[in-house]
């Protein structure tokens, strides 16, 4: 097209950035260039993670203090530490718990603060504590990151654990000199340990005692350095070096020499071994093997597919060396998750695209269907230039981000290639119709995707777990939206001004011909059907609004009254079971043992109820010891585990070929296990997702020990009485026994100490650590300790015989008192006051947390602080989390709606019309609702942030609507012919924009597998919400239109103005 080179010649349609894009192909596809193949290279550089990486905002405190009981160390190093962090700017929470031989203190941080900056500041306070006992280790300040376990290898076979532990250290260094692995854990490995036990007969012959021992082995197990001697020849380094790295090592070293030069040593006396903690209960065994297990992580840029290739070929190689009876397998491979994950969101994305590319081929010419179509890819691959910035990742949620974005990013698309079509029709040139088709709409798509946008934003700022997972989501949307609003104003009116006519032969010839059908179809609906309706409601305007009203209540009254189940998030079950059981306190290993022996009897028992050929369990993993796949409140992990935990860890064959259900085969196995005689609690666990710790968590709160273990003795009988409760935990046991020792006038006069006697116990049965150093990546500690068979009898410590200041010996009965008490098993503080959590897991099949929460705090709660004076209580773990992120998505959802509110005010130049477009909005909430009740799901909170989003995708329709009726009204229609015309003229966009939406969104909602279910509740929230608010748009908002507008009339009678003082007020 000849145009004018002087710009002062240029006729006034051709002014102006967007007509010079328009007009100008090249720059319009250089643009097109840059977004997509800056994008491919962008978005080929992104990392891959299966879960979201983030900092909890945590600041923990591990403090080992060996030997110690939960009493003392929570007097000993609990309570200081918590002094020292109280106060910390920053610091929003403390909470502690003590254990036998180590405690924590978890420090939550104020959002907002720099978390890197807080723990510094707690470090630094605590490491200015002086008071803490000398047996206590440094405490280890550390703040909590969420991190990426890909696979797990386990190395297992008929061996001894010493073999498997060197063929772990061997697998560690091979693996981590692949380049594909950076970090990788060797996880429920008992310490490395020198055990030196000596005969309470040898140290009384020799008038030795253990620490005096301890003493002697670490004078003469020295390396250290001399300095230098500077010769001429140059420098000479001097070093002392006796350094012992194995037991035979230690056997030399003298004791003690007698008149006549006869040296003891302490190979003389003691038995000196290589080995492991002698205080260790863990045993981890996989298919009744014995087994270690090393857990590969990702780190970086290292994709999840990539560290496990790596693991598995090297676990082939492997398995190729080792001699029969060793094998190396994996399991827990989240990369096979994380493959099927993308490979069914991007099996529906490709469904989705194909169906909202046949639906604009339906509605729209070939040609302008093909280049809306392409924004999807501009627009995607654009988002991928900002993705670094958004500090997002690749992985389901984000991907799921992209689908939810498959209908929408065409709206703006459709609006504006629609509009040029039309001017098309109206017999403009291809560029003019470009230009004044982009001109004309420009305005409302730019608010359009701003509504949109603003509904988003408040889903960045959701705090806890599930905040955290689906935060990568909105910032995908956003992204996408930024993008596609550049295609649809500044790339596709140059193509769409400089494509060929459409031919009419052959395939495009054929697909013109059915779109003409389609279109004539479409405008006979819009003749017979739709303007009959909207004129019917716009006549009976006060009928219409009062029907929608009632609908929107009925609705909302479905949820209130529980016609429509509601839960925080979806309970997925996984190809897995975690039976934890726990026997009482301070059980003999043995029992525990046995215990272990009859839970995996009570697994073989449910298999053996199912047909032979059924596949349902792969493997087992057994851990005595442990429960490792819960989080016991940032447990330090000390490698010691305890004596009262097991845990079997069932591997389920995928749910694809089995046909037994999860939950099912769990709830069968539970009933066999809690018949085993001894157990007193069990947790399953077989759900998936980012949610974390049991179902319902009571937090209860009182100054005396003994009137908490009786409310929570109260609250978990009260909990029994509840259908669909199970594994109730009343939050504390019964603890082991205690011998409480106390110095005597008769000691106090040899002059003992408590300090010495104390001393000489805790060597004679925990051990005296001679020496702690660095063998390899092991830290090795020396240990000095009676035998075995002696610290198995309490008798060894009534005769055991304590060393006094002079020489002399004096039995323990002499100069101390002992008294049998009873030990707590932990101790927990909240904002410094003791605490015991009750918890239980709730079925969501029989009832909801909400509804027992909601019962315990009308009567058995209230009654429990009626009965036990000055007891509080409080809802923790997850049932915290999920107060916190509904109130903060409420919040959201009505800051989303003022700034929608603020964005149409200012784009309509009214304070009125935006309450027209926005009375969608509640429509597109019924939808959604009405949308899980017929496809059989519960509202979540991801159906909450489908909702959310809702909000804005809504109001496009309905804006670009009532834009319309603004430009009818300036050529002088009436209000009733104005609206009835705009919803003629915008019939066809709005309905198309809706039902790309709902297609693009189709596939997923559709989706029958279980990796989907928890996202299909959000796809579920935005398809049929804006299915049905479309309805809305079209029919009802007319009649709220008038009934705005007749107000406004009023009200400018009122006060004296003329009537619709702001009929010329357009998106300009």
């Amino acid at each position: 097209m000849n145009t004018s080179s002087t710009p002062s010649r240029k006729p006034e349609w051709l002014r102006g950035p967007l007509a010079w894009l328009a007009a100008n192909p090249v720059a319009a596809n250089l643009l097109m260039l840059v977004l997509l193949i800056g994008g491919w290279i962008i978005g080929s550089g992104v990392k891959q993670e299966v879960f979201p990486e983030f900092d909890a905002d945590i600041v923990t405190i591990d403090i080992a203090y060996p030997g110690a009981s939960p009493e003392e160390v929570e007097q000993g190093v609990i309570l200081a530490s918590e002094d020292a962090v109280r106060g910390i700017d920053g610091v929003k929470t403390v909470e502690s718990s003590s254990y036998e031989g180590a405690g924590v203190v978890v420090a939550e941080v104020v959002s907002g603060y720099d978390p890197d900056k807080v723990a510094t500041d707690i470090k630094n306070a605590v490491d200015r504590v002086t008071s803490f006992p000398e047996d206590a280790e440094r405490p280890i300040t550390s703040l909590v990151a969420i991190r990426t376990k890909v696979i797990t290898l386990v190395l297992h076979g008929n061996t001894n654990h010493a073999t498997l532990r060197d063929l772990a250290e061997r697998a560690r260094t091979d693996l981590l000199n692949r380049p594909d692995i950076t970090e990788v854990n060797l996880t429920n490995a008992p310490p490395r340990e020198i055990s030196i036990e000596i005969p309470s007969s040898a140290l009384h012959a020799y008038g030795l005692s253990l620490p005096q021992v301890a003493d002697r082995i670490q004078a003469y197990a020295v390396e250290l350095p001399g300095g230098a001697i500077r010769t001429e020849g140059g420098e000479v380094l001097v070093r002392m070096d006796e350094r012992r790295n194995f037991a035979r090592e230690f056997s030399d070293i003298p004791l003690r020499t007698n008149a006549e030069g006869t040296v003891l040593t302490l190979g003389d006396i003691a038995t000196i071994s290589d080995g492991f903690s002698d205080n260790s209960y863990l045993e981890t065994r996989f298919n009744d093997d014995p087994a270690v297990m090393l857990e590969i992580f990702r780190v970086g840029d290292q994709t999840p597919i990539s560290v496990s290739e790596a693991v598995r070929a090297y676990a082939g190689e492997l398995n190729a060396q080792l001699p029969e009876g060793l094998r190396a397998d994996t399991v827990y491979d989240d990369s096979e998750f994380y493959e099927d994950r993308i490979n069914l969101l991007l099996r529906n994305g490709f469904l989705g695209f194909v169906l909202v590319i046949v639906l604009l081929t339906l509605f729209l010419e070939p040609r302008l269907a093909f280049w809306v179509t392409l924004g999807i890819p501009i627009s995607f691959l654009g988002a991928m230039l900002l993705m670094p910035a958004m500090d997002v990742s690749f992985k389901m949620i984000s991907l799921f981000g992209f689908i939810v974005t498959l209908g929408i990013v065409v709206d703006d698309a459709i609006i504006v290639g629609e509009n040029i079509y039309h001017q098309r029709e109206l017999g403009h040139g291809r560029l003019k119709a470009a230009v004044l088709g982009v001109r004309g709409v420009g305005a409302p798509v730019i608010f359009a995707v701003l509504t949109t946008i603003v509904a988003f934003s408040p889903l960045l700022f959701v705090p806890g777990p599930a905040g955290n997972f689906f935060r990568v989501l909105p910032a995908i949307v956003i992204c996408v939206l930024l993008m596609s609003l550049v295609e649809s104003l500044a790339i596709l009116p140059s193509h769409l001004a400089h494509s060929r006519h459409p031919r009419t032969d052959g395939i495009e010839g054929f697909l013109v011909r059915v779109q003409h059908r389609v279109a004539a179809w479409m405008e006979r609906i819009i003749e017979e059907r739709y303007t009959p309706a909207v004129r019917w409601a716009t006549m009976h305007r006060t009928i219409s609004i009062a029907t929608g009203i009632a609908v929107f209540v009925s609705t909302i009254g479905l949820v209130a009254g529980g016609r429509v189940k509601a839960e925080f998030f979806p309970n997925i079950a996984g190809d897995f079971i975690f039976a934890n059981v726990q026997v009482p306190y301070g059980s003999n290993i043995e029992l525990t043992r046995n215990t272990l022996t009859q839970t995996v009897a009570a697994l073989n028992e449910t298999l053996a109820e199912y047909p032979d050929d059924a596949r349902i369990v792969d493997s087992v993993i057994t851990v005595l010891g442990d429960q490792p796949n819960l989080s016991q409140a940032y447990r330090p992990g000390d490698g010691l585990g305890s004596s009262h935990l097991l845990s079997v860890q069932a591997t389920l064959a995928p749910a694809s070929e089995r046909d037994v259900q999860t939950q099912a085969f769990a709830d069968h196995w539970r009933e066999k296990v809690q018949m085993i005689p001894g157990v007193e609690r069990t947790q399953f666990v077989n759900t998936t997702g980012p949610g974390a710790g049991a179902d319902l968590t009571v937090q209860l709160k009182h100054h005396d020990v003994d009137t908490l273990e009786s409310a929570a003795d109260a609250l978990a009988e009260e909990l029994r009485g509840f259908a669909g409760i199970s594994d109730i935990n009343n939050g504390y046991s019964g603890g082991k026994e205690q011998l409480n020792v106390t110095l005597t006038p008769a000691g106090k006069t040899l002059g003992l100490t408590s300090s010495e006697v104390g001393r000489q116990i805790r060597g004679a049965f925990f051990g005296a650590e001679a020496l702690r150093q660095q063998r390899g990546r092991d830290e090795v500690r020396v240990m000095v300790r009676l035998p075995t068979q002696e610290r198995a009898e309490e008798a060894t410590l009534e005769d055991l015989l304590i060393r006094t200041p002079n020489g002399g010996l004096a039995p323990l009965s002499d100069v101390a008192n002992v008294e049998r008490g009873r030990a707590y098993t932990t101790i927990r503080r909240d904002q410094g006051r003791r605490v015991l959590n009750v918890t239980a897991e709730v079925d969501a099949n029989v009832t909801q947390t909400n509804a027992v929460i909601a019962e315990l705090t009308r009567t058995a709660l209230p009654d429990l602080q009626s009965h036990f004076h000055g007891l509080e209580y409080s809802f923790e773990g997850a049932n915290r989390d999920e107060a916190e992120s509904q109130s903060a998505i409420f919040t959201g959802f009505q800051l989303a709606l003022i700034g929608i509110f603020v964005l149409l005010a200012m784009a309509f130049r009214s304070y009125l019309q935006p309450l027209i477009v926005m009375s969608a909005i509640p429509f597109g909430v019924v939808g959604a609702i009405w949308g899980h009740l017929l496809l059989g799901y519960k509202l979540s909170f991801i159906s909450l942030f489908g909702i959310v989003a809702l909000s804005g995708v809504v109001v496009n329709d309905s804006l670009v609507l009532i834009d319309a009726a603004n430009k009818y009204r300036e050529q002088g229609m009436s209000k009733r012919d104005a609206i009835i015309r705009a919803g003629q003229r915008r019939f066809r966009p709005i309905v198309l924009t809706s039902l790309t939406t709902f297609l693009g969104l189709a596939p997923m909602i559709l989706e029958t597998s279980v990796q989907a279910r928890f996202i299909i509740p959000m796809a579920i929230s935005l398809g049929f919400g804006i299915l049905f608010a479309t309805i809305i748009i079209l029919v009802l908002v007319p009649a709220v239109y008038l009934v705005i507008e007749d107000f406004r009339d009023f009200l400018a009678r009122l006060f004296g103005g003329a009537e619709h003082p702001e009929s010329e007020d357009e998106l300009a």
